[in-house]
């Protein structure tokens, strides 16, 4: 954990503009960068674009302009959402600056020169005759065709006839599969580990290392009639980033002395994994450290495309949820590295539940009460509080809980926990209740609690900072804290907050959403169903399991009993019509599914705060239980 961390996201290709495909793996480098930066760790994180090939060149002149000037104009959305994102990177490469095409050439120079263990070239001249899908800007074989066309741009490839120079991959690939087994090269997930191995098992050719008829590209400087090719070229990025060829002192830093870390999607595994390691294995450079490859995701289940109208622009999230709820709801929509759905629908439902109701509020009520009950000046810390040793523990032993997760790339395992805490906290809140401490003149546990909370809200900011960092500056700022207060060991100190400083907040740190439309970037307009309900209206639901304590007849009623149960940190009493299926001692005792905001209302001049649910079919009811012995408290989702 000393050495120096060199993270990078791949050279985004400029044909279009930026998505949340792109958006999703850029801000996953930028949390790292920010968790590692956190732990004392020195970073160097590295973003850019990939500008050459057929297909920039065919996109440019669908826009009537010049190559290079449609990549300058392409190239300020990327910069643009990534400053809307709050993506802080060191370095934005672009493969057509003028270091990166030295670089590029230098590279060239040091393969062509180059000799495999058995003496023979690394380099070398050949006729190529092959398909060509310009769309993958690579070379296909008929087994990778689905009905004669790419299976992913929906088009036959074209057919090559070309004089190239060849990379002899086959030379490689013993001692690439080797490092690959020994996880000397670490690839992530294991599942993409696989895959990796399995291309090894199918076989692989050399491949083109130019291009003949491609114009717009880097030209060999060797051969100027031929262009590398455009692998060859995006690659070099991230050593032509950091000084290869031009800043040897820097270059040695971040290359040779740091731990190096390729993130990308899945979709660019064979060139990362295979062609890109032998390249460096054949130039005698060194090997990153990790090649973590996330999974694919659709979109409210379908795949992203024009056609559909559902390609997510990330300024349009940034517009409705701002920079820190966007990056936290593209991170938490399912576990980091799988495939997974990212549901739009949903996703204010889920701003409302996560970050305005858990963290947004406990803030807010926490500052406010600080507020009016101790004049905005934080209060003694007591010991004497229900669940306050479990609170502790729990806060103590999350900072190295979260960086253990984030050394894994374990991303929603790392948010999980710490979002726990907050419900946990909120629980602690709920608990001792301090205005009710306050009201009964015991100021002294009243102000115990609030600090207890406010060290944990503390703790929470600094370990949320990599996910949500303007938001987690301004809770730092409702303590009289600030940047200075980010790192690690900060995070580890409870009891840090001083008794007496100033706590003060004007604004909810997360307002509510109204879900009154759907993300507007998708481009659907929203179709009603009569009878049906939004999703959003559905969460206001609160079911939770409650436990049976006592159960009597209401009299004069056939069909009502009136139940006391047990919530977990509250007891309530609800009337249920249930007395012709279930006698109060067959009830007593159960669990049972309870609606619990329903609003209090009198059945038969008994109060009912609830509702029970059951199932009902002809003249059987049956009251619904959980399926698993789960105590009472437990939420239903």
């Amino acid at each position: 954990m000393n050495k120096p961390f060199y993270i990078t996201t791949p050279a985004y290709y400029v044909n279009d503009r930026p998505h949340i495909g792109h958006s999703y793996t850029t801000i996953a480098a930028d949390l790292l960068t920010r968790y590692h930066r956190l732990n004392g760790r020195e970073v160097f994180f590295l973003t850019g674009t990939d500008e050459h090939g057929t297909k920039i060149a065919e996109a440019a002149a669908a826009s009537n302009l010049e190559p290079k000037a449609f990549c300058d104009q392409v190239v300020q959305y990327f910069k643009k959402a990534w400053e809307n994102l709050s993506i802080e990177y060191d370095e934005f490469i672009r493969t057509t600056d003028n270091r990166h095409e030295e670089a590029v050439k230098k590279l060239l120079n040091v393969l062509m020169d180059a000799k495999t263990d058995n003496g023979e070239p690394v380099i070398y001249t050949g006729n190529y005759e092959g398909l060509y899908c310009v769309g993958c800007e690579k070379f296909l074989t008929e087994k990778d065709l689905v009905n004669g066309v790419c299976p992913d741009h929906k088009k036959p490839p074209k057919l090559l006839k070309e004089k190239n120079y060849f990379f002899r991959l086959t030379s490689f690939l013993p001692k690439l599969k080797s490092l690959i087994e020994s996880n000397e090269l670490i690839i992530l997930p294991e599942e993409r580990r696989r895959e990796v191995l399995g291309l090894f098992a199918v076989g692989l050719d050399d491949f083109s290392a130019s291009r003949e008829k491609v114009k717009w590209g880097i030209p060999l400087p060797f051969d100027p009639t031929q262009s590398a090719y455009v692998w060859v070229d995006a690659l070099s990025n991230y050593i032509s980033a950091i000084g290869y060829g031009s800043d040897e002192s820097k270059f040695h830093k971040w290359w040779y002395e740091a731990e190096i870390t390729h993130l990308m999607a899945k979709e660019i595994l064979k060139f990362h994994c295979i062609y890109w390691p032998a390249m460096l294995m054949a130039a005698n450079l060194p090997l990153p450290k990790t090649i973590f490859l996330h999974g694919f995701f659709t979109v409210d289940g379908e795949k992203m495309s024009k056609t559909l109208g559902n390609i997510i622009d990330p300024n349009d999230l940034v517009a409705q949820f701002g920079p820190d709820a966007t990056r936290y709801l593209l991170l938490t929509q399912y576990p980091f590295g799988i495939d997974g759905d990212i549901q739009v629908s949903r996703m204010v439902t889920k701003y409302n539940s996560d970050l305005a109701n858990d963290l947004g509020n406990l803030v807010s009520r926490v500052a406010k009460m600080i507020g009016s009950t101790f004049d905005g000046k934080l209060p003694e810390p007591y010991d004497r509080l229900d669940g306050l040793p479990e609170l502790l523990h729990s806060a103590e032993q999350l900072p190295g809980s979260v960086l253990e997760h984030i050394a894994n790339y374990r991303i929603g395992h790392a948010i999980d926990e710490i979002m726990n805490l907050v419900r946990r906290t909120n629980k602690f809140f709920d608990t001792n209740a301090p205005w009710k401490l306050a009201k009964d003149g015991n100021l002294k546990a009243a102000g115990g609690a609030l600090y207890a909370c406010s060290e944990v809200i503390r703790i929470v900011a600094i370990l949320l900072y990599p996910v949500i960092p303007n938001k987690a500056i301004e809770i730092l700022k409702v303590y009289g804290l600030g940047a200075n207060d980010l790192n690690i060991n900060n995070a580890k100190a409870f009891y840090y907050l001083e008794p007496g400083r100033v706590v003060s907040i004007k604004d909810s740190i997360f307002p509510r959403l109204q879900n009154t439309k759907k993300i507007s970037d998708v481009g659907k307009e929203e179709k009603s169903a009569e009878g049906l309900l939004d999703i959003s209206e559905f969460a206001k639901i609160q079911l939770v399991v409650a436990e049976v304590s006592e159960a009597e007849k209401i009299e004069d009623s056939d069909k009502l009993l009136k139940l006391q149960i047990n919530l977990g940190d509250e007891k309530r009493q609800i009337v249920a019509g249930i007395a012709e299926h279930y006698t109060p001692e067959s009830i007593k005792g159960k669990r049972i599914v309870v609606f619990k905001n329903l609003k209090p209302a009198k059945i038969r001049g008994v109060e009912s705060n609830g509702m029970l649910l059951a199932a009902k079919k002809g003249k059987r009811l049956c009251v619904i239980v959980p399926e698993n012995d789960l105590p009472p408290g437990s939420t239903i989702s």
